[in-house]
């Protein structure tokens, strides 16, 4: 079961460009963030003329995550529980089932917090104990779970090319870096570096001055693992080409395989 996350900056720009990804990558499910779209309008037919099942938490114009599966989607349910309140659409949860095991899919686009401090910072790190919390719940579940998306976190310096330039960021600062280390900590698997080692591998290039063709990239999109799914893991990568091609995401895909 091959199972990806992909932020695509937004359907509607690149509906295109995420449909050449998936016949080529031919992912089983693509957990989907910033997808900036209604539900209503999301092109829900491009996917499922491609066999993929189709699943979404839409918000105008901004935030917004999906869930395309070539297996059955059960169990939906939209928003990151802890606050009723909220309305941003963030958070995204099904079950499929593969030839020898079912996962519990988490499919999450953390918020990016800055200017920090600030509100929006505060809602960052209040988002990330309510992540922490589901977490815990699902541990207590001892079933194979992932939750795959944009974190908007840099783990570790490494995590970035130029790490003294993001030091009073949001995606770095040290509040950050230790609420993402709280919800590892309490058994998961990053899937990613559980496979490389080393600096080098980013998920992320801004479309700013020239960081692509720089490789002026951070790594802030990952893939955490209960136990019971980290002990199904064969491989994860990080579809870095996708970055140069056409009309591209500022994120390219990572994905995992699982013997599920």
């Amino acid at each position: 079961m091959k199972i990806a996350t992909f932020n695509i900056n937004g359907i509607k720009a690149r509906a295109e460009a995420l449909g050449n990804w998936l016949d080529e990558a031919q992912p089983d499910v693509a957990l989907l963030q910033e997808i900036k779209s209604v539900d209503e309008n999301f092109p829900a037919e491009l996917f499922e003329d491609r066999g993929y099942n189709v699943v979404t938490h839409g918000q105008k114009s901004f935030n917004g995550v999906a869930i395309l599966s070539k297996l059955p989607l059960e169990d939906v349910s939209r928003g990151l529980p802890g606050d009723d309140e909220d309305e941003q659409a963030r958070w995204i949860e099904a079950t499929v089932t593969g030839e020898r095991h079912a996962v519990r899919l988490c499919g999450l686009y953390l918020p990016n917090g800055n200017p920090a401090p600030g509100p929006k910072y505060d809602y960052k790190l209040a988002w990330m104990e309510r992540l922490e919390a589901r977490a815990r719940a699902l541990l207590s579940e001892e079933t194979p779970a992932l939750m795959a998306g944009d974190y908007n976190v840099i783990p570790q310096p490494e995590d970035a090319a130029r790490p003294d330039a993001w030091k009073n960021d949001a995606l770095f600062l040290p509040q950050t870096r230790a609420a993402f280390r709280r919800i590892v900590n309490l058994g998961f698997t990053e899937a990613f570096r559980a496979r490389h080692r080393g600096p080098g591998h980013y998920s992320f290039w801004d479309y700013q001055a020239g960081a692509w063709q720089k490789n002026n990239g951070i790594r802030i999109d990952h893939l955490l693992m209960t136990p019971a799914c980290a002990d199904l893991m064969t491989d994860c990568a990080i579809d870095r080409e996708i970055r140069g091609r056409d009309k591209p995401s500022d994120h390219v895909p990572v994905w995992v395989e699982l013997a599920a």
